[in-house]
Order: C-alpha cells, then sequence, then structure tokens
C-alpha cells in the first residue's frame, strides 16, 4: 500500500505541501483548518482540507472486502489533480464519462487501458478520441450508439449497460435516464453481431449511494440473464462484469461486499475466471474532504439570526437542492471566541445560513441552532468530497473550481 512517501512523488502530488495530521479524527481536521486560518486571517474564501491518508485507508479497505473486484474511480465525483494522482498511485483503474476527463487522467501519465469510458451515450467527436488514445472499453444500451462506435471506433470492446432495479433507495437514481430494458436485450445482442462488433459483458448502476444492497443481487441476476441470451445467439465473447458503483463508505459498506460476493459466486457459478470491475466515486471521495466557509455577514431579526457565508447552493453546496440533510455545519468561532472555538458549551439560537450570490433561493439551512456568531468566524462542513466541488456552477462569479484544496495525511491508513 502507497504510503506518504510515495504520494508526494506521485503526478498531480508533486511539488504539494502535504500537511501532517494526527489522525483522520474530526478533532484533528479542525485542528489544521484552525491553523490554517491562523496563517490567513484575511481570507474570505471557502477551502477544503482533502486528507489523503484517509483516501489510503479507505483503498486498503476496499481490496480487503472486494478483492477480486477491480475499482475504476469515477472521476465525475470528485477530479481534483490531488485526489486523481492519489487514486493512481494507489493503482485504480478510472471511469472516465467524458473526454475532458480521458484527457485530465491521461496528463497524470496514466495508461489508456486503465480507463474505461462508460457513459452509454457519447458525442462522435468523444469516440474518436477515444479510438486515438487507446480507451478501449465503452458501454451502450441503443442501437444508435453501435453505429456510432462502428463509425468511429469498431475495435472497441462493448458491455451491454442494464437497467437496474429501481429498488436500491439511491439518493440519485439514474434507471430513468440509462440502461437496457430486459426485452431490448436480444435484438441489442444481435445488432451489436450484424455490426461486427465485440460485446464482452455487462454493466449495470443501482444510483448513487444506494442503501438496499439486495438489488445488487437482482442486477447481478439479471446481468447473468443476458450472458445467457448472448450464448445462445453466439457472436459475443462475455467474460467482464461491471457492477457500477452506488457504494458508501461505513458499515453497510461490509454487508453490500457480502451480497455482491454471494450473488456472483451463485449466478456466475459456470464462470470462475469473470472478470469484476466497478466503478465507485463516493465511496472513495465522499469522506475524505471537509469543506471550511467563513461568515462574511450577519442580521439579527426578532431573535431569529441570519448569516451569510462564502459559499453556497450554486458553488459547493448543490447537494442540498436534493436533500439538505446531506450538510452538516459545525461552527467553528476562531474570530469571536478563540479559546472555544468549537463552542460546544454555548446557548444556541434558530438560525438561518445563506450563500454569497445575490440569488435569493441561495439558501442552505433554516432552522439550524447554532450558538451567536460573528462576522470572521467560521462553518465547517465533514463528508464534502463526492459531487460537491465538481458541480459548482460559477453563477454571479463565485467559481468552484478556485477553492483552494489543502493537502493533509493522516497516521495509521
Amino acid at each position: 500500500m502507497v504510503q506518504l512517501t510515495g504520494l508526494q512523488t506521485a503526478p498531480g502530488l508533486k511539488s504539494k505541501n502535504i500537511l501532517s495530521l494526527r489522525d483522520s479524527s474530526t478533532e484533528a481536521i479542525i485542528e489544521l483548518i484552525q491553523s490554517i486560518i491562523n496563517c490567513n486571517p484575511d481570507v474570505d474564501e471557502p477551502f477544503y482540507v482533502m486528507d489523503l491518508g484517509a483516501i489510503v485507508g479507505l483503498f486498503k479497505m476496499w481490496n480487503h472486502f472486494f478483492k477480486n473486484v477491480q475499482p475504476f474511480y469515477a472521476v465525475k465525483c470528485n477530479p481534483d489533480p490531488a485526489f486523481l494522482g492519489t487514486m493512481a498511485a494507489l493503482g485504480a483503474g478510472f471511469d472516465c464519462a467524458s473526454r475532458r476527463e480521458i484527457e485530465a487522467v491521461l496528463a497524470l501519465g496514466v495508461a489508456a487501458d486503465r480507463i474505461i469510458y462508460p457513459n452509454p451515450c457519447k458525442p462522435e467527436s468523444d469516440i474518436r478520441l477515444a479510438a486515438k488514445v487507446g480507451v478501449n472499453l465503452t458501454t451502450f444500451d441503443s442501437i444508435y450508439e453501435l453505429s456510432k462506435i462502428k463509425k468511429h471506433h469498431p475495435k472497441c470492446s462493448l458491455l451491454l449497460r442494464l437497467k437496474a432495479p429501481d429498488e436500491s433507495g439511491a439518493r440519485i437514481p439514474l434507471g430513468t435516464k440509462f440502461g437496457a430494458l430486459p426485452e431490448e436485450v436480444e435484438p441489442l445482442l444481435r445488432a451489436a453481431k450484424n455490426a461486427e462488433l465485440t460485446v464482452i459483458g455487462v454493466s449495470f448502476h443501482v444510483g448513487s449511494a444506494a442503501t438496499n444492497s439486495d438489488t445488487y443481487r437482482e442486477a447481478i441476476a439479471l446481468a447473468k440473464s443476458v450472458f445467457d441470451v448472448a450464448n445462445k445467439i453466439g457472436g459475443a465473447c462475455m467474460r467482464m462484469l461491471n457492477i457500477g458503483g452506488g457504494f458508501m463508505a461505513g458499515t453497510q459498506f461490509e454487508e453490500t461486499t457480502n451480497v455482491i460476493k454471494t450473488a456472483i459466486e451463485t449466478c456466475f457459478s459456470d464462470m470462475p475466471e469473470l472478470e469484476v470491475i466497478a466503478e465507485p466515486g463516493r465511496f472513495f471521495a465522499e469522506t475524505a474532504l471537509t469543506l471550511a466557509m467563513k461568515i462574511i455577514g450577519k442580521r439579527v431579526r426578532d431573535q431569529l439570526y441570519e448569516y451569510w457565508i462564502s459559499d453556497g447552493i450554486h458553488g459547493s453546496l448543490s447537494c442540498i437542492k436534493n436533500n439538505s440533510a446531506d450538510l452538516m455545519v459545525m461552527p467553528l468561532a476562531c474570530y469571536s471566541d478563540s479559546d472555544n472555538i468549537m463552542c460546544a458549551a454555548k446557548v444556541r439560537y434558530q438560525s438561518t445560513i445563506f450563500g454569497p450570490t445575490c440569488d435569493a433561493m441561495d439558501t442552505i439551512l433554516k432552522g439550524e441552532l447554532l450558538p451567536e456568531l460573528e462576522v470572521g468566524d467560521w462553518l465547517v462542513s465533514p463528508n464534502m468530497g463526492a459531487y460537491k466541488k465538481s458541480m459548482g456552477s460559477g453563477f454571479n462569479g463565485f467559481l468552484t473550481s478556485d477553492t483552494p484544496v489543502y493537502l493533509g495525511y493522516s497516521c495509521g491508513n
């Protein structure tokens, strides 16, 4: 397993200052954030702290529970170069869903055979790029995609993308947009055969942050039925299963991996050499980053405390458009009370938190219980590594891409 000395020379991390963290606890992260603020007292912009040690620990966990499943990290989840460089150094492959994602990963020196292009609907120019640089594995779920691939990348290996069952409890389901239906499978396989394209397996995705592990069992059974259809009609050399993403770090991960391994052993008992890959994003990214946001404005009306902070729903906090429960904020009173920076014992008041833009909808939390804070204090949010910075729009000139990322490495991973 790669340790700090190995990461310091990895692509995307070279010449970067990696700060020391005593461990991966919230308290240790807060200490580092406090030191960064102390060194930059006039800074108003939000910033991230990325714990590289936490990423190393998560990769170790993946290999422990999923040692025969190769992860292809979903770049869209968090495309920060330091994050990608860490994943590359650890041995991950990469799930790139666009031309720019492919180019970003190749720029780190990653070989093209460590990249998959699992977007079922691709611009023709992007398919031509994949052919040019040697990205030779992609997905499809319609005959129209097959015609584009036949024209621009006929030597590419293909995975038939299935629509996963809808019972995954995913935070962001994907089945309404992607995936072939059972009745479409045989016509698609025959179309690929007639076009002399090589289908090597099946992929599915149960949705982002899935909570029902049993959905994987159903999806794997559906995938096996596709292998059986391919065997019946001939022309396909089926050897790969892509189980997609949806994984979350935590106690549920072990349960999920057990369900998946049992389902594969049951459904594919006749294929001991089956190659299994996955597209985890949130699993590796979510808990590895913490966001610090400065309080830039304040108002008090009839005992309602209102605060403006330096990030909002058009930036790193776009997640609250789907579910405000995704966001946890901790007050860091480094300006108004340096002796009690976490405000643990203070009286708390009903508070509203606004983002920095001129959009009235840029309201982050209402009814949040906070101690009284002052302009210059900060709010800290853990678990902000997945689909946060990457989804910012830059509205009103607040560019999420400009948000600094400080690198730390916690011991014990």
